[in-house]
């Protein structure tokens, strides 16, 4: 055999097996549902990305894989790092406490209406009206003035009561006994 025979057998058989790698990565990452593109292959097979382009065949079977659907049980979409997904987790999980927190708020002020509806509802003793009370309390504080304003004015007597002392008349509060003049009786 001459040495061209033996060139042109042994790049026939190189093209060979390198077409052979670029088949077997491509139903590898199809497998795997890994994203399927010129590149993608051609680092998985180990060859240049120029092969696949120089072989029709081989571009096409590469185009078709990545537009066909994925095979069943492969994982689809994109991927996420692990710092987005503990990003993600971290959100969520105060999302959840601030939810928690509402919850446990409404539900506070839930038992507080329900607590207060059945309060009323059993007649034990729920508030009284609000405007009841203001009138009550207006009543005794016009009583009350009523009353200081009579207290005043026994004082003011009793002030003018040692002006009679001194005239020689001796006031009614510093007798032991009077006699209601109505009545007749001595009163102590």
């Amino acid at each position: 055999m001459n040495s061209a025979k033996c060139l042109t057998e042994a790049r026939r058989k190189d093209s060979e097996r390198r077409r052979t790698k670029v088949m077997s990565a491509l139903d590898q990452l199809a497998t795997l549902g890994e994203e399927i593109t010129v590149s993608a292959v051609s680092r998985a097979a180990g060859v240049h990305r120029s092969l696949i382009y120089r072989h029709p065949d081989l571009h096409a079977a590469v185009t078709a894989r990545a537009a066909a659907e994925p095979p069943p049980g492969t994982i689809t979409g994109p991927s996420a790092s692990k710092q987005s997904l503990l990003a993600d987790i971290a959100n969520l999980t105060d999302r959840i406490r601030r939810q928690d927190t509402h919850i446990r708020h409404l539900e506070q002020r839930l038992t507080e209406a329900i607590g207060e509806q059945v309060w009323q509802q059993a007649g034990l003793g729920g508030p009284p009206d609000h405007d009841d009370l203001q009138k009550r309390v207006n009543q005794l504080e016009q009583h009350i003035a009523e009353l200081r304003q009579q207290l005043a004015d026994r004082d003011d007597d009793l002030d003018a009561a040692p002006s009679l002392t001194s005239l020689g008349e001796t006031p009614w509060c510093n007798q032991l006994a009077w006699v209601d003049e109505r009545a007749g009786e001595p009163h102590v």
